[in-house]
């Protein structure tokens, strides 16, 4: 087997590995990048970056917001923390070559669900995180610290005799190298591509989670899955995103085109996206057709400001002029995850994480809209510099690893495995269809051969994940149980850990 050698290892592209590659300088940085530049999540990401830098806004509004999404989950320290590093986030992004919408004193500041004020920046209308990607590969390129490999994709960690030793990767012909590194940090994204219908790349199938957790990382709030509620129904996977920011600006939900937002929260088509995706789901399981009429912002120009929305309906024969835009709701965003501290670290000795793959506390129970871009560049960029300020450690003596079969997405009981997720997992839960499900995962796991150890990685992470959804017998936040309607109040607070409070 190749064996290759790392100082850091930085698997996954996106902003938060991005940032902490950058920030990781003068330390030799090999950051993992098989996606490529355009089919991160980050790159998908059509809504934008929250920052409270506007006129009336402000680090306490912010948190205040972000606190109540939570719905009494959240770490109080982790908002603190990244909300208040926001302004640095920003800087990072605009001296990175980043250009936000708007005048560079006065950026145009949008309004999304869940937001008291108009605090979300765009750039380049609604393909924010492409613009952000963009910007962040090419400084990372011309990083004479970092090296990109496209060519690998890594399929588990390796570990030693001091904690984790780096990763073994796979390149596309099935052959195997083995990475040996003092310092390994996660940066994979989220768990999506595990249900059937998702927002998410195809490489987010929360393989990173798995290897994690498999390897006895701590980890917490695996239950909480968020599931927008517009994405563009059609025969795409991933599914188009259409952003939050068109109901901010006045487009409207419609069931067999009737409005029905309004009757059913007082916030309407803004409340926040865990109340808006169950009555999507719920309309489209009464069998009523959901739609976001979009028709007045495209028919008056201001549609300009989403382009790419105005786009993906396009690429399906919709003109969103003229015709309310076909929708569903689908999985978008992990708010559990690894447990680490502030710069990053998990429980186990040389392995960090960042980004969605990451839970630091912030999103508890339901991530505010827009703050997964500020997460990933602030603790990305505090993982970096902490990197590049810690002491060095010495790579630690690797132990073998077997090498599993490459993966192939085709097989059936890889798409058998989503189907079970998103009928059990999806934005209303049941116990009698949870513990189907996981009895289904079970004897699924039993029926692979040896060989397929990435598959049976990510059941493990199926099942540990329905266990949390069955143990939490409450509805809080995107974790919904139509069999425990309200919120527990003694567990109020209980689940804040993250950030400076997990070790």
């Amino acid at each position: 087997m190749e064996s290759l050698e790392a100082d850091i290892l930085v698997v996954g592209a996106g902003a938060a590995g991005l940032s902490v590659a950058l920030h990781a300088a003068p330390r030799r940085v090999l950051l993992l990048a098989p996606e490529g530049p355009d089919a991160t999540a980050t790159s998908l990401a059509k809504g934008g970056i929250a920052a409270p830098i506007g006129r009336g806004d402000s680090v306490a509004l912010h948190s205040a917001d972000t606190l109540k999404a939570a719905d009494h989950s959240a770490s109080e320290t982790a908002i603190a923390t990244i909300v208040s590093a926001a302004g640095g986030a920003i800087d990072f992004l605009r001296e990175s070559g980043l250009r936000f919408d708007g005048a560079t004193d006065a950026p145009h500041l949008h309004l999304e669900a869940g937001h008291s004020i108009a605090r979300i920046l765009h750039a380049d209308g609604d393909r924010t995180g492409a613009a952000i990607q963009r910007a962040l590969w090419a400084r990372a390129r011309e990083s004479a610290h970092v090296t990109i490999r496209r060519d690998l994709e890594a399929v588990d960690l390796i570990t030693g005799s001091d904690g984790v030793a780096g990763a073994l990767a796979l390149r596309a012909d099935g052959s195997a190298v083995a990475i040996r590194a003092a310092e390994t940090v996660l940066a994979t994204g989220g768990i999506g591509q595990l249900f059937a219908a998702t927002t998410n790349p195809g490489h987010a199938t929360g393989h990173g989670l798995a290897i994690a957790v498999a390897h006895g990382a701590a980890v917490a709030g695996l239950e909480f899955v968020q599931f927008h509620p517009t994405a563009l129904r059609c025969d795409s996977d991933p599914l188009p995103l259409l952003t939050e920011a068109l109901r901010g600006a006045g487009a409207r939900l419609v069931a067999d085109g009737r409005p029905f937002m309004a009757a059913l929260d007082p916030r309407g088509d803004l409340a926040p996206r865990d109340v808006v995706a169950r009555a999507v789901w719920s309309e489209q399981s009464a069998g009523r057709d959901v739609a976001l009429d979009a028709t007045e912002i495209f028919r008056s120009g201001a549609g300009a400001e989403f382009p790419g929305a105005h786009a993906a309906c396009i690429a399906h024969r919709i003109d969103p002029a003229r015709t309310p835009i076909p929708v569903t709701c689908a999985a978008h965003y992990h708010m559990g995850g690894i447990v680490i501290d502030a710069s990053g670290h998990t429980s186990v000795p040389g392995l960090w994480a960042v980004g969605e793959v990451a839970h630091t506390g912030l999103h508890g129970a339901n991530r505010l809209a827009s703050n997964s871009l500020l997460e990933a560049i602030v603790v990305g960029s505090a993982a970096g510099r902490a990197l590049a300020a810690g002491r060095r450690r010495d790579r630690p003596v690797a132990t073998r690893s077997a090498v599993p079969a490459p993966f192939d997405a085709r097989q059936s009981e890889w798409r058998r495995l989503r189907e079970i997720l998103w009928g059990a997992m999806g934005p209303v839960r049941r116990d009698p269809g949870l513990a189907d499900a996981l009895a289904q995962l079970q004897r699924l796991e039993s029926m692979l051969a040896p060989a397929q150890r990435t598959l049976a990685l990510r059941i493990a992470l199926a099942r540990s994940m329905i266990g949390a959804a069955r143990a939490r017998r409450e509805s809080r936040g995107a974790h919904w149980r139509a069999d425990y309607p309200n919120r527990d109040r003694r567990r109020d607070g209980a689940d804040a850990v993250g950030i400076m409070g997990a070790h």
